[in-house]
């Protein structure tokens, strides 16, 4: 489990990032594929649909262990700050409680990502620790 945690940024990334890939190719694979099978366009499958809800959960984990392992508080707070911001715009599409454009999605998702490799590169405290630990051995 400590691999994980020390890994959470890296989790973060890479989660967020097939969030992204998924919102992205979602619209463009159901249609062609419902399109060419029924000749109307009707929704995507409920299982294709409950992946957001996975991401949901992975990124969620990622969040709150990169939170630990941070340095810096603002950095707590940007990394769940996007992380709501993201879960809200999943969840109003779902939903479709307000129309919002796609493009808010993307962006955070994207800022999700880039605060996870900020924070890997800057502010990781397990990096710290290792610095400290390489020289307390010197």
């Amino acid at each position: 489990m400590e691999l994980v945690r020390s890994k959470s940024d890296l989790i973060g990334t890479f989660a967020s990032g097939l969030c992204a890939v998924h919102c992205a190719i979602t619209p463009v694979l159901f249609v062609i594929q419902t399109c060419a099978i029924t000749g109307c366009c009707t929704g995507a499958p409920t299982w294709w649909s409950a992946i957001d809800y996975v991401f949901i959960g992975i990124t969620l984990l990622a969040v709150y262990w990169s939170a630990q392992s941070t340095s810096k508080n603002w950095m707590r707070y940007a990394l769940y700050g996007s992380w709501v911001l993201l879960t809200a715009l999943i969840v109003n599409e779902k939903m479709t409680l307000i129309p919002i454009g796609e493009v808010l999605k993307y962006a955070s998702a994207f800022l999700l990502i880039g605060l996870h490799l900020i924070n890997k590169k800057y502010f990781s405290v397990a990096k710290a620790d290792c610095c400290v630990a390489a020289l307390e051995k010197a």
